[in-house]
């Protein structure tokens, strides 16, 4: 029988661990929570006045608040694989939400990506099991199907974690459950009639850290809740509907239009939906619960809570109708302009971090392995995480991290109205190339963070700078590229 590189690491460590008495050493738990679709401003502490985020707000006054923070891609596998492994989703070869649609009919062909997260990665959850951690996810995995799921990626414990991106529940064209029972998710099961699926992910985390507590008190544990919402569909939690709807008819009258052009798509211009107001308010209320148990249990004073989104707020398609806005942003998920990869972060790590502090520094979600690998008191891997950064000095006060530029690659067509393209941030300054077009835009984010103004042609040095930048880096890393179609015909 072949037994598994990283399982005979698994084994050695535990040996290690044990015939050394290192177990005894106090490690920090891990309470990692990851929004689905939630935009910059889409919590209090970044700017929203018509969602209400209380618990995050309170979180971020107890820990770090990032400005600058960044998912390492538009759409959510890829960012997903990337905190998984550190590695820049173009590195490991997911590059498109899986599985993608990539039409036939345009003028480029996305490249053929990964559907699946390698089992050859070593993922964090993997890292911190062989540390002798307790491991647990619930919630959206969306990194492949059976045989590729969180339990087989280092996970003790999956609580709803499958192949699906988003609530099942469509049947003959209407969403029949979603975001209540029935779930249709072969990896949860259904709770009671009328029950929200946000509180229940919340309430499986909420029982394991209570069982965890009875029966492995000197443990560590890594718990990895990661919400199906705000993604849509965008069904509403019921109970706060009438809320909503009332503070929306209250909203002055809006100044300007509803929608603007993004190109051929349109972008919404205020935050006023009730229904995704409901859920916004449904996922920190249920954050709320999760970190009043780490304080019921005794565990705040030694658990790491990092609190993240995978992409940019929808607020963006080709129809009127996207549920959010992102303003100041412009454009929203799917979009390699601020608002698809600019998004609401927080850490509060005990004895590390000052609450209420802010961090300017961009920063980005390859980062986290490092970043938890150092807080732990563990090893770094750098040829696993090898586009990740450790933001420890970052947490512990200091005002830069060593690393000169980040990067976005998404060559695929997106149904926000995205064409394959990729983009380059160093410093102030930010190129995004457009491959159907074959023209880059150059934008310095000081001065223009709403990436109004075009200034390549004043900049033509910096245009070229960092245009052989992201071309270099790409050729580095292996990114695949699209390909004209040429079944292509035109408009």
């Amino acid at each position: 029988m072949t037994i598994r590189r990283r399982t005979l690491l698994c084994i050695l460590s535990v040996v290690f661990v044990a015939s050394f008495g290192l177990a005894a050493a106090p490690r920090p738990n891990f309470l990692f929570i990851l929004v689905d679709d939630l935009g910059w401003p889409d919590v209090g502490c970044y700017g929203s006045t018509f969602y209400e985020t209380p618990n995050v707000d309170r979180l971020a006054a107890s820990g770090m608040r990032f400005t600058t923070a960044y998912a390492a891609c538009p759409v959510c596998s890829p960012t997903r694989a990337s905190i998984m492994t550190g590695k820049y989703p173009a590195r490991v070869g997911i590059t498109d939400w899986i599985p993608g649609s990539d039409p036939k009919r345009r003028k480029l062909l996305g490249p053929r990506d990964l559907h699946h997260l390698p089992l050859s990665e070593v993922t964090i959850a993997e890292a911190l099991k062989e540390a002798g951690y307790r491991t647990f996810f619930a919630g959206k995995w969306h990194l492949g199907g059976k045989g590729y799921y969180p339990e087989n990626q280092g996970f003790d414990i999956n609580k709803g974690g499958y192949e699906a991106g988003a609530p099942r529940g469509y049947v003959r064209g209407k969403y029949r459950g979603a975001y209540y029972v029935p779930y249709h998710n072969p990896k949860l099961e259904d709770g009671p009639p009328g029950e929200y699926l946000t509180d229940r992910l919340a309430a499986e985390s909420i029982k394991f850290m209570e069982e965890h507590v009875k029966s492995h008190p000197s443990t560590p544990f890594f718990l990895y809740l990661s919400f199906y919402t705000v993604h849509a569909p965008i069904q509403p939690c019921k109970r706060y509907l009438d809320t909503f709807k009332k503070k929306a008819s209250k909203l002055p009258p809006a100044q300007g239009p509803a929608y603007i052009r993004e190109r051929k798509a349109w972008t919404r211009q205020r935050q006023d939906n009730p229904a995704y107001a409901t859920m916004v308010h449904a996922m920190d209320y249920n954050v709320g619960r999760v970190l009043k148990t780490l304080d019921r249990l005794g565990l705040t004073k030694n658990t790491v809570v990092i609190f993240m989104s995978d992409n940019g707020g929808l607020s963006t398609l080709p129809r009127r109708g996207a549920p959010t806005s992102v303003l100041p942003l412009r454009a929203g998920k799917g979009w390699c302009y601020e608002g698809g990869i600019r998004e609401p972060m927080i850490i509060r790590a005990p004895g590390v971090t000052k609450g209420g502090t802010v961090c300017d520094v961009p920063v980005t979600s390859t980062d986290f392995y490092p970043t938890i690998l150092q807080l732990a008191g563990l090893p770094l891997r750098p040829r696993q995480h090898a586009d990740g950064v450790s933001l420890l000095g970052l947490l512990k006060g200091e005002k830069s991290l060593n690393r000169n530029a980040l990067f976005w690659h998404y060559p695929h067509y997106h149904g926000s109205g995205w064409t394959p393209g990729a983009a380059v941030r160093a410093g102030d300054w930010k190129l995004i190339e457009f491959y159907e077009e074959n023209r880059v835009e150059l934008y310095n984010l000081k001065e223009d963070l709403g990436e109004r103004h075009e200034c390549g042609a004043g900049f033509p040095a910096k245009r070229k700078e960092l245009t052989d930048l992201l071309h270099r880096w790409q050729r580095e890393i292996g990114a695949k590229m699209p390909k004209p179609n040429p079944a292509y015909k035109g408009r």
